[in-house]
């Protein structure tokens, strides 16, 4: 039911005129008359009758004044509450890595719960673009933060946010602090800690294991980042790991990075959202909050 026919309507009730209705409404006359009719068709009752030179509302008439006016009132309620976008409603569902969540991600939600201290977010585990892909098409996520190696997609708005610095990484007594660099035949000899299955660096590390012909022959995998690197503190093994993970512990002489001759197809972060989806303000503030924070992560790294 066209709520503008309705607005007809109940001006028309009013008045009880259709000329003026017309002068009021700034119609023709014939189009209050088509809008009245229009209405009476849909309902299948008359509206108006005519008595001699005045007109008249029938029963249905009076009936539909009174959910004219709840329907004109709800209408307007819903456009006011939708133009002011009430954020306390709003949940803001983002994937990420665990190592974006917990090294790079603080700062960027407390500048924005200072903006938007209303907005619910939550955060859910995205390994890959193939898991961001079906979560960002299937409605479960708004935004995600991807780490992976650069791969078309049609179906995601992107931004390149920083490319990722990663790192073999052993504790300072490991016997491979004293190799001048570390190879893949070298890895295959020791133990390896790991990320869990779908890890972009680790699809990165395992490809060019299989290219070699050189594999570890003990792996350990791990679901948490900062168990790895408690166990590597303690000897257990190496690992492969973003250098943002290690930054302290490099700095505080925990661990020794190791110079090594392995090629991997570089990995990025990049923060993409489906390209069908509505950028609401809130959106678009959190978008441009990242962009500018990660460009102050790595200065040599802009966006795209």
């Amino acid at each position: 039911m066209d709520i503008k026919h309705l607005h007809t309507f109940l001006t028309a009730a009013k008045t009880l005129n259709f000329t003026q209705t017309a002068e009021l409404l700034d119609y023709a006359q014939s189009s209050i008359t088509a809008q009245i009719k229009s209405l009476e068709g849909e309902l299948g009752v008359p509206l108006f009758e005519r008595l001699g030179k005045r007109i008249y509302l029938t029963d249905a008439g009076k009936q539909l004044k009174q959910y004219a006016k709840k329907m004109i009132d709800l209408d307007e309620t819903m456009r006011e509450a939708l133009s002011n976008q009430d954020e306390s409603n709003v949940t803001l569902t983002i994937g990420a890595q665990e190592s974006q969540c917990t090294y790079r991600l603080p700062k960027i939600l407390q500048l924005y719960k200072n903006r938007h201290p209303k907005v619910k977010i939550v955060f859910k585990p995205v390994h890959t673009i193939e898991v961001a892909k079906d979560l960002l098409q299937s409605g479960n996520l708004d935004l995600a933060f991807i780490t992976d190696t650069h791969k078309e997609t049609t179906m995601l708005c992107k931004k390149e946010l920083i490319e990722e610095d990663l790192v073999f990484v052993v504790a300072p007594t490991h016997h491979l602090t004293q190799i001048k660099t570390l190879t893949i035949k070298n890895v295959a000899q020791e133990t390896i800690l790991l990320t869990e299955e779908g890890c972009s660096y680790r699809n990165q590390f395992e490809y060019q294991c299989q290219l070699e012909g050189f594999y570890p022959e003990q792996m350990i995998e791990f679901s948490s980042i900062e168990a790895i690197k408690q166990c590597v503190i303690a000897g257990v093994g190496m690992t492969l790991l973003p250098k943002m993970a290690v930054k302290k512990e490099l700095e505080n002489g925990l661990l020794i990075e190791l110079e090594n001759t392995i090629t991997m197809e570089p990995v990025f972060t990049e923060l993409a959202w489906h390209k069908d989806k509505y950028i609401f303000s809130y959106l678009e503030d959190f978008i441009q909050l990242a962009c500018e924070q990660y460009k102050l992560f790595n200065g040599n790294y802009g966006v795209k």
